[in-house]
């Protein structure tokens, strides 16, 4: 069975848009974080794609240590940050994409975060994520 998304018009409070900015802001900070290192990366491996393919890359626990207010945020977000950019690597060294850009404020905002342990909760008019408690939302549909 493949996986399906739906969208809903949520309705954060202040405090709730305020966490969301954050997350939109740390996932886009990871991203480019992570994005520059892998630049700096191919641009001294170069030539050599031996030592390249034998490199390791961060991950988004290692930027907490550095910038404490990563910690705010929904960690699985962060973590899916690190996917994507995987995944748009992996797009570019097939051929069915660009090299990877840098993300911006001006763009569209969004993250990702995974169930985990029951943590995204669905009940009358209200969604529980992590780290933003209940918010309200309008459910056009429901979800099977």
């Amino acid at each position: 069975m493949a996986n399906k998304a739906y969208q809903f018009r949520l309705y954060p409070t202040k405090e709730q848009e305020q966490l969301l900015a954050k997350t939109f802001g740390c996932v886009r900070f990871v991203y480019n974080k992570m994005l520059e290192e892998r630049i700096q990366m191919f641009e001294k491996f170069k030539d050599d794609q031996e030592s390249l393919k034998q490199q390791t890359f961060p991950t988004p626990a290692k930027y907490k240590k550095e910038f404490p207010w990563l910690k705010e945020v929904d960690s699985l977000a962060l973590a899916n940050a690190q996917l994507n950019l995987q995944k748009a690597f992996q797009h570019f060294f097939s051929g069915r994409a660009g090299f990877p850009k840098f993300k911006n404020r001006k763009a569209k905002q969004s993250y990702t975060t995974n169930m985990v342990n029951g943590n995204i909760k669905l009940s009358d008019g209200y969604i529980k994520l992590p780290k933003l408690k209940w918010i309200k939302l309008k459910q056009h549909r429901e979800i099977p």
